[in-house]
């Protein structure tokens, strides 16, 4: 079994990385689309994809699977994401060591949303409550693995304050964590002043920019409003412009998205990670834009 390579040797070349995030499918069709959608993402090799993880491991078989083909079929390095829910201790760790055996040496550490029909997160019998407890399990376990874990330039919805929110990723970091990925948002200026903020709280590792590029104005108010990430006016006003013209509304997704891309990493960012939701046609126009 050839293991993968961690990302922090990655992010140690200096350069900035592209990093994609798909989701397990719900049946065979959707897997069948995703391989497509990966041959497409080939091409614009990317340093990394990363696969979700269900709430109370809703997905973890498909999780399992998608992560698998990617890293056997296509040759990418997977991180998978992990979980808090639905899981004791002892599972979480049976299923760390699985992932290790199978040659992954990425995982993307979070303590997971509440399962379906829940409101609030309550630990799973003898499980962890945070993601940072389970940062510290890992690590444990396998000191060789490359962690990333989530940061919230707006704030996470359940955290008391920003203040707040910062000491919970600052626990995330000092327990082991490597790296931090971003919750999307589509104002640069909320990114840099999360990075000095983090930088005056003690928090050295890198902070990678989180984006997704707009396909329907709906459907990024619904996604905005679940993880607290606001929407500038101008970006709205150019969405309603689109109206119900799918295209036009992704045109200006892609425009957007783009001139974020750029000035982050004018700006210095360590890269970009793109929630692309399966779908190869705004990584690819980005990645052609990038290029240009």
């Amino acid at each position: 079994m050839i293991s993968d390579r961690p990302i922090s040797q990655l992010f140690a070349q200096n350069r900035p990385l592209r990093s994609l995030e798909f989701f397990p499918p719900k049946d065979d069709e959707g897997v069948a689309n995703l391989r497509a959608t990966a041959t497409i993402l080939q091409r614009i090799q990317p340093d990394f994809v990363s696969v979700t993880y269900g709430a109370g491991g809703s997905t973890r078989e498909r999780t399992a699977q998608v992560c698998g083909f990617l890293k056997s079929d296509f040759g990418f390095t997977v991180m998978p994401h992990l979980t808090c829910v639905g899981s004791s201790r002892e599972e979480i760790g049976a299923l760390a060591d699985e992932i290790h055996q199978r040659g992954f040496r990425n995982i993307m550490t979070l303590r997971g949303d509440p399962p379906k029909g829940q409101t609030v997160f309550e630990p799973y019998k003898d499980g962890l409550r945070y993601a940072a407890d389970l940062v510290t399990l890992l690590k444990s376990r396998h000191s060789d693995l490359c962690l990333g874990v989530a940061g919230y330039p707006e704030k996470h919805p359940e955290a008391a304050s920003f203040d707040s929110d910062l000491a919970n990723l600052k626990r995330k970091v000092d327990a082991g964590a490597d790296f931090v990925t971003t919750q999307l948002f589509f104002d640069n200026d909320v990114y840099f002043r999360f990075v000095e903020k983090c930088r005056s709280a003690g928090i050295k590792v890198p902070i990678v920019p989180g984006i997704m590029p707009v396909l329907s104005l709906k459907q990024i108010q619904r996604f905005t409003q679940m993880c607290g990430a606001s929407l500038p006016a101008k970006l709205i006003k150019r969405l309603e412009a689109a109206g119900d013209y799918a295209d036009a509304v992704e045109a200006v997704g892609i425009d957007w998205g783009l001139t974020q891309i750029r000035h982050l990493l004018d700006q210095g960012a360590p890269g970009y990670h793109l929630y692309i939701m399966n779908r190869a046609k705004s990584a690819m126009a980005l990645a052609a834009g990038l290029a240009a």
